[in-house]
């Protein structure tokens, strides 16, 4: 087999890396073997990643017996309830981006032949098939799984602390409960329980192909989930063997089918800027924005917490992303090949029926909307994203007036205070990627406001980061960003904001030449830090329109 990582004989490289390798105890037998990359982002900060070392383990005794050679190697671990204490989560986006040129240092440098990417927190899962699509080297991403909340009857997780931050502050609990709610609602390890990011980017891995089929949304640690790794660990040699690479399963026809699936579920916001990110890598031609727009028409035909009754582990017993996928099937792509080195046809062919009672047919959907939407108007010209899913039932349109904060703390305190009332629309602004730098975590603000009862008496508008977690009326994505010059910029408090979810608009209610006005006069503050990661990452951060990948030139 023609190994890139073979060297030639008697070269400089050859004799170093062979003294380096043979002082590590790696024999002369296994010098010719395929060398992987065990992709591990463990660490002991949170718990998402706390069984990862486990799963590596087991990966990797499966790549020996396949006949590969296994290198682990580490990377950045960023966990969004962990990671976004500094800097009121500035550091997130930008760690997904660092996980992707960690990646590409570590592996490409190495001159590695494949990965297995042990997929697990928000940012991951994308960073992983960004750095899959940009080296273009066989690869698999193994989803590491969800954590159980609490038992059945009580049905307490990590969402429902999240939320209840927002209900002490209203006075509808103690600290006492919220302490004790702390205490038991997590109970194992791996992802959020629920629809959050992480396990959305798991589902949408598989939907794209790089993830085996049946992987996702899976338990962290059981016997399943250690099979699946164990499974990714046999297949990385055949991929290699046969030369499928990512570039030949993450198409623009695999990225419309991971589209179906998102509007399908309603999955977290985020999902879109890291889908675009994921094709801009990828050269993949495709408008992600402009594709989840044309989806409207895909019905929503699960509705699982935050959007619904039904918890992530009914959606994995029901089918998982495979049975949303048969479900889906007149929507998709089936010729699409996936790292089973099968098509996506002769796959959902064999998969079970999905249970009718979490996974609905067509004919009987949760709803005729897609769950994911897109919004436009000229708050937004370029887009905004909506959890159409997560919006409290019966609401279609919401109108009033703008109050504006630049800082999601003080956003917490007018909160708290009893400031925001029903019926404002909260503009959230200069949390993007630019603005922040880095974008700033608003997904606290929103929380707080489901937990305080007012999910569904006050909208929000924000360019800044939310979490998949995020039930309410909130627009995310709000593209361009106010720190770009765009109209979310100008907002003045007072101004009235009118969000139509019929007629998919966003729009201040002023006319377009004070918009003009307003943007001719507009300065962008000055952010300008003298050094650190953040500083980089501000230079050369392209617009949330295209994934806030990092580009050389990112605008006019």
């Amino acid at each position: 087999m023609g190994l890139r990582s073979n060297f030639k004989v008697g070269s400089t490289r050859w004799a170093v890396r062979r003294a380096q390798w043979r002082a590590m105890g790696i024999s002369n037998a296994d010098f010719d073997k395929p060398k992987i990359a065990i992709v591990n982002s463990s660490n002991q900060l949170s718990v998402c990643f706390q069984h990862l070392d486990q799963v590596s383990v087991i990966v990797q005794e499966a790549v020996r017996s396949a006949g590969g050679l296994p290198f682990e190697v580490r990377t950045v671990a960023p966990s969004d309830f962990i990671t976004s204490a500094g800097k009121q989560g500035r550091y997130l986006m930008p760690s997904r981006d660092l996980l992707v040129n960690d990646v590409e240092v570590q592996v490409e440098g190495a001159l590695l032949d494949g990965m297995i990417l042990l997929a697990s927190c928000d940012k991951t899962t994308p960073a992983q098939l960004m750095a899959a699509v940009r080296l273009n080297i066989p690869s698999i991403v193994v989803p590491c799984g969800y954590q159980m909340g609490s038992d059945q009857t009580d049905k307490a997780d990590i969402g429902t602390v999240y939320e209840s931050v927002g209900s002490l502050k209203a006075g509808l609990i103690n600290i006492e409960q919220l302490t004790d709610l702390t205490d038991r609602a997590i109970r194992g390890p791996g992802v959020c329980a629920g629809l959050a990011t992480a396990n959305s980017m798991h589902i949408l891995s598989e939907a794209l192909g790089m993830s085996l089929s049946g992987s996702a949304p899976i338990r962290a640690a059981s016997k399943r989930q250690l099979d699946m790794a164990s499974k990714a660990g046999s297949a990385i040699l055949s991929l290699i063997k046969n030369d499928v690479r990512p570039r030949l399963i993450v198409t623009s026809a695999s990225i419309r089918n991971a589209l179906t699936v998102a509007a399908g579920l309603g999955v977290s916001v985020n999902c879109v800027r890291h889908l675009t990110a994921i094709a801009i890598e990828g050269e993949c031609d495709i408008d992600v924005i402009a594709e989840l727009e044309a989806l409207t028409q895909i019905p929503q035909i699960a509705a699982i917490s935050p959007n619904g009754k039904h918890r992530i582990e009914d959606l994995d017993a029901a089918g998982g992303c495979r049975g949303v996928m048969r479900r889906l099937a007149k929507y998709l792509d089936m010729d699409v090949l996936t790292v089973n080195e099968r098509t996506l046809g002769e796959l959902l062919g064999e998969s079970p029926e999905p249970d009718n009672q979490v996974i609905r047919e067509l004919e009987n959907p949760i709803s005729d909307v897609a769950g994911l939407v897109v919004l436009r108007g000229n708050l937004a010209p370029d887009g905004a994203i909506v959890k159409r899913s997560a919006v409290p039932k019966g609401i279609k349109f919401f109108k009033g007036p703008s109050k504006i904060f630049e800082d999601e703390d003080k956003a917490i305190l007018a909160l708290e205070s009893g400031e925001i009332h029903e019926g404002d629309v909260i503009v959230l602004r200069m949390m993007g990627p630019l603005g922040g730098p880095g974008t700033v975590f608003a997904a606290s603000f929103m929380a707080a406001l489901v937990g305080a009862g007012l999910g569904r008496r006050v909208a929000v508008v924000t360019d800044g980061e939310l979490s998949g977690l995020n039930s309410g009326i909130t627009l995310g994505q709000i593209m361009p960003e106010a720190a770009e010059g765009g109209p979310l910029a100008v907002v003045q408090e007072g101004d009235v904001i009118e969000i139509d979810l019929q007629k998919m608009r966003v729009n201040l209610d002023l006319d377009g030449d004070e918009i003009k006005r307003r943007l001719k006069a507009w300065r962008a503050p000055d952010t300008e830090q003298k050094r650190g990661w953040l500083t980089f990452y501000k230079s050369l951060v392209s617009p949330l329109s295209k994934g806030a990948v990092l580009m050389e030139k990112t605008r006019d």
